[in-house]
């Protein structure tokens, strides 16, 4: 599935379930593109649960999402970053009353070519070669020279400014005042993040674990420059020790009630949980899969 694309997925159910599109509930979800492909998967295992409830799935980031939740458009809002200050007075104008249901736990891993020497990385690292005005315009400032990058430079990938990751690698790496340098190739999806990288040996980027391949390298991660790095996985995500972990976000408008809440307790039960866990995600706490 290509993420570049605003995609909309409308769960439906054969007649061969015995319910007619007049009688089934649709529950409208929106927003981040880091759990787009987990909602998908929830709401395509969902029909199996309760054929009466039809869940509409879309991208396009965790500000896309948030604004539908606040405009009152969609019933639930992923986002991989929770809601600014901003966002939830704007919401409490609206009649609004935003309630953060934590789904999950995701690396934000570092991406770099298959033919980057590179192993490690520091806070410091990325961001020098991050922020603006940063030191590290060239790999051979961090000391590296990478096979097939005749050019030396960095390039560069982040992704757009409505995107909860986008956000989230800003506060943790750069800091809360720290701006992104000019000239970064901003991505619309995690999956393009992951794309560039693969087909460029200059690049980097982050992006979610679960859009790592094979033909990729994640970079260990450390916060002091020499220090003990911990690599990006499932487990260093659930015990939070991989130094950019976050929660993972579901907004409801107030406390979910009626094929809403069976949702949201499904997904936040085993099976629900299983299934994140199976797309790459770290579950929101010890569950038991077969």
């Amino acid at each position: 599935m290509n993420l570049k694309q605003f995609v909309m997925i409308l769960v439906t159910v054969s007649a061969a379930c015995g319910v007619n599109a007049a009688d089934r509930t649709v529950i409208q979800n929106k927003g981040s593109d880091t759990l787009v492909n987990v909602a998908q998967a929830w709401a395509e295992k969902y029909r199996d649960v309760d054929a009466s409830v039809a869940v509409a799935v879309s991208g396009g980031g965790s500000g896309t999402g948030i604004a539908a939740m606040i405009n009152g458009t969609v019933d639930i809002a992923n986002a991989s970053r929770k809601m600014k200050k901003k966002e939830l007075k704007n919401a409490k104008k609206k009649g609004q009353n935003p309630m953060e249901h934590v789904v999950g736990y995701d690396a934000l891993a570092v991406f770099i070519n298959s033919a980057n020497p590179a192993n490690q990385l520091s806070f410091n690292q990325l961001k020098d070669i991050y922020i603006r005005d940063g030191k590290a315009t060239k790999w051979s400032d961090l000391g590296l020279k990478v096979p097939g990058c005749g050019s030396d430079k960095i390039v560069v990938v982040s992704r757009q400014n409505n995107s909860g990751t986008y956000a989230y690698f800003k506060k943790a790496v750069l800091g809360k005042r720290g701006k992104f340098r000019q000239g970064t190739l901003d991505m619309h999806g995690s999956k393009d993040v992951v794309d560039l990288v693969e087909k460029t040996p200059c690049a980097i980027g982050y992006s979610g674990l679960a859009y790592a391949t094979d033909h990729i390298k994640m970079a260990c991660i450390s916060k002091e420059d020499g220090g003990d790095c911990v690599n990006p996985s499932v487990k260093t995500a659930s015990d939070r020790s991989y130094p950019v972990a976050r929660p993972l976000f579901m907004y409801t408008n107030g406390e979910p009630q009626g094929a809403i809440k069976k949702y949201m307790d499904w997904i936040k039960s085993d099976a629900g949980q299983c299934i994140l866990s199976d797309k790459g995600y770290a579950p929101m706490r010890d569950v038991s899969c077969k």
